[in-house]
């Protein structure tokens, strides 16, 4: 194990995400530049744990902005060694490996890091390693696609390749309406990809890995999916499935089967996975190499007492130092959250006292709280009444957006 020193972290985050691990950096003893969006200069970011920040007016994965971001990383090494380039969230990724493949730092490349933001490079990679996936097709030939509509029975979700969480997706019943929307998506069709709808519960794995191996795995199911929350004006709820079930065992098994399939060694990753309604089996959703969103790894934390954000900086610094890492030691209790937007500015949360609420989202027009419990059945039933309350004193709904927003 080679000795302990003090790291160069840069980390980008084009969303208003990360704190907890820009701390934990911090509180390693490291130094920490943030890269994040100049429309996000005034958010409350814990300038305590940052170093120096830098901003980009877009975030934007184009040619043209990475190579405006690489000119500015070029100049920041002038003066400073980084030891580490981290992406905080999925539109980042690909900035983050384009850095570390131009600038030889060490980390998921460029390769890698496709299977992890390239839906159709996800669903080809777990096919090949004999993973099930619902039946998709790429969109570049008309021939393939007329053979793939013949021989698949609808519905279809028309998904963009490279967009997070329900953002883009078009759901279509029959072959005029799939090639309807192709003609919509025109000379950019190339960019998305079909597949076959498959009505079922979707399931998520929060988890961390070091040098290969699993660390930790949280497994909690969604009570609506993604796609129905953004297209039907939803409320988002999960929650923590049976510990040692049926459900927790067969996700946990195939999330280490895409994992490791998909090259990820160290760090964290959030990965969806749907149990078909009509055979009762699992099928491979998506993946990516960071801490689940919708804070998701609040209610993780929650339920057991493992902070993703912080052990994933950990990990990070472990791996570039060659250091021992050890996850800590999970509790075991059961979590649920639930969010929506909220008609009122401020959520007034009086109607919510129950002794099991233990976090409350502060965030203008939503409204939000994760619930704990040695009880699963506890939780369902919380989540259950406060979507009621929800539905009937505080929710809103906005159009789902073609691409995911600020």
């Amino acid at each position: 194990m080679t000795q302990q020193r003090p790291l160069t972290f840069l980390c980008i985050a084009f969303f208003y995400k990360g704190m907890d691990y820009l701390r934990a950096c911090k509180a390693q003893g490291h130094r920490v530049f943030l890269l994040t969006k100049e429309s996000l200069k005034d958010h409350d970011w814990p300038h305590d744990a940052i170093d120096e920040m830098f901003y980009m007016e877009s975030s934007d994965n184009t040619p043209e902005n990475l190579w405006n971001i690489l000119r500015g990383v070029a100049f920041l090494l002038r003066g400073n060694k980084i030891d580490s380039i981290v992406a905080l969230d999925d539109y980042d990724v690909e900035k983050a490996a384009y850095l570390r493949e131009h600038f030889r730092v060490p980390g998921m490349g460029q390769t890698t890091s496709f299977h992890f933001r390239d839906k159709l490079a996800m669903r080809m990679r777990a096919q090949d390693a004999g993973i099930r996936v619902p039946a998709f097709s790429n969109l570049f030939n008309d021939e393939e696609i007329r053979q793939y509509l013949d021989t698949h029975q609808g519905p279809w979700l028309i998904k963009p390749r490279s967009e997070a969480a329900a953002a883009g997706i078009k759901k279509v019943h029959n072959a005029d309406e799939a090639w309807a929307v192709l003609e919509e998506h025109g000379e950019k069709r190339h960019q998305f990809l079909i597949e076959q709808f498959r009505p079922g519960d979707v399931y998520h794995a929060d988890a961390l890995k070091y040098n290969g191996k699993m660390q930790f795995c949280s497994v909690s199911k969604y009570l609506d999916t993604p796609f129905e929350v953004a297209h039907g004006g939803g409320i988002f709820r999960s929650g923590i499935v049976e510990y040692g079930g049926a459900d927790e065992k067969a996700v946990k098994k195939m999330n280490e089967q895409v994992l490791k399939a998909f090259g990820l060694k160290n760090g964290a990753s959030h990965s969806e996975y749907i149990k078909n309604r009509e055979d009762g089996e699992f099928y491979f959703l998506e993946t990516s190499s960071r801490v689940g969103g919708a804070h998701l790894a609040e209610m993780v934390e929650m339920s057991s007492g493992v902070n993703l954000w912080a052990e994933w900086a950990k990990i990070e610094a472990a791996a570039m130092l060659g250091a021992n890492y050890q996850a800590p030691k999970a509790r075991k209790d059961y979590a649920g959250i639930i969010i929506s937007l909220s008609k009122f500015e401020l959520a007034d949360y009086g109607r919510f006292s129950d002794p099991e609420v233990v976090w409350r989202l502060n965030k203008k027009h939503h409204v939000g709280v994760i619930v704990r419990s040695d009880n699963q059945k506890r939780i369902v039933e919380l989540l259950d009444e406060y979507a009621q309350i929800i539905y009937q004193h505080f929710h809103a709904s906005a159009p789902a957006p073609d691409t995911a927003q600020h």
